[in-house]
């Protein structure tokens, strides 16, 4: 059954009809026709888009890295103002907010906490209950499945921008449900709207939706990029290459010093499930390494169903510290506008991942550990469900 989206249930409601709309979205703020939300919006009887809003990356998703802030700008087209909420500011301010009747919130979310977009809904759900004006958000599906629940879950004093609230790694909500998660158990108090999608089964992947893929960030190209996510992230807070510069980032992991052959000979000896490490040579083009021949491994998920991506990263992690701990190094801050703590810290949400990894713990033992916080926020996030 194909999947009806928020966007498409909220205007196709009337809900908005006399309403100065802001929006916040990206490029893959999309209907099934690949019409944008933005122009859906200014299309509808008696609705008026007054605003755009982007998160990282930029309204248009035009800038590649990650802490690359955005201009505001404005719309030609739409002659509307374009209000970056990473830039300045990551929070709409009372001027973005003025004269608007109603912010709606259509973002498509990767299923991992560490995923911004998650972040600037929250940030717009405090200034909108500061500021007094209603929000709305559409809802769409978590690509990789809304059953599994994995990983670390954030401790608090390691907030950042990267991370909010205390929940796993892969946390399996969707983006309405993690706004009523952060707005009512976590008490931002906005005056809160979800509008849910039809036809969408917590079982389903992406590419089970009927929905057409739009990159929703440059280095998130394809679902296959999505399903390792929630684990291949934690190497943005190494210094090996996390597959930015390649067609298959965060697929590819390595270093120009790594064996390659050795170093997925040892992996695939953990018997771990739905995955197989293939030995390879990537070249990036920039970020780590630009240039320079890496030798390392591709992650081949064979079955989604029972693959662990946090549990799979973290082998790999331990296995490249085994191979060279000499050459085995943490990237140091700043970080997503972290400047004391370790990157890897704030993304795995404390740092008792790092420390275990120098100590060579083995990775099951380390994963083990998370399940007591994990069941925590099961009981939590049952709440919250839509689906």
């Amino acid at each position: 059954m194909p999947v009806t989206l928020g966007i498409e249930r909220l205007l196709g409601s009337g809900r908005l009809r006399g309403c100065r709309v802001g929006l916040v979205g990206n490029p893959a703020s999309v209907d099934h026709g690949l019409a944008h939300a933005a122009d859906l919006v200014a299309a509808s009887p008696g609705v008026a888009l007054a605003a755009l809003f982007g998160p990282q990356h930029g309204f248009h998703a035009d800038v590649q890295d990650n802490m690359i802030e955005t201009p505001h700008a404005s719309d030609g087209a739409r002659r509307v103002a374009v209000h970056s909420l990473y830039s300045e500011t990551r929070e709409p301010t009372r001027e973005m907010l003025q004269g608007l009747d109603v912010l709606v919130v259509d973002l498509q979310d990767v299923g991992t906490r560490v995923y911004t977009f998650i972040y600037t809904m929250a940030n717009c759900l405090r200034a909108a209950a500061r500021h007094g004006v209603p929000v709305v958000v559409c809802d769409r599906p978590n690509p990789v499945g809304g059953d599994t629940v994995e990983g670390p879950v954030l401790e608090p004093g390691y907030e950042s921008f990267v991370g909010q609230f205390p929940i796993p790694l892969r946390h399996g909500l969707t983006v309405g449900e993690l706004a009523r998660l952060f707005n009512d158990h976590f008490g931002l108090g906005a005056s809160l709207e979800v509008v849910p999608m039809d036809g969408w089964s917590r079982r389903a992947y992406f590419d089970e939706t009927g929905l057409p893929w739009v990159m929703p960030s440059p280095n998130m190209p394809t679902l296959d990029t999505a399903v390792v996510y929630p684990g291949a992230v934690l190497f943005e807070g190494t210094q090996f290459s996390e597959g930015r510069g390649t067609t298959r980032p965060f697929e590819l992991v390595g270093a120009p010093w790594v064996d390659a052959r050795g170093l997925a000979a040892r992996l695939n000896g953990h018997g771990l499930p739905g995955v197989h490490f293939r030995p390879c040579v990537f070249e990036p083009t920039f970020h780590k390494f630009a240039g320079q021949p890496c030798g390392g491994c591709q992650v081949h998920v064979t079955d989604r169903a029972t693959f662990l991506p946090v549990l799979s990263a973290v082998t790999l992690m331990s296995e490249l510290r085994a191979e060279s701990p000499t050459r085995f190094a943490w990237r140091p801050p700043p970080y997503e506008y972290e400047h004391e703590r370790m990157p890897i810290d704030i993304l795995a949400g404390s740092s008792a991942l790092r420390t275990a990894i120098e100590r060579g713990d083995d990775p099951r033992a380390i994963a083990a550990r998370w399940a007591p916080a994990v069941d925590a926020f099961r009981a939590v996030r049952a709440g919250c469900l839509l689906y």
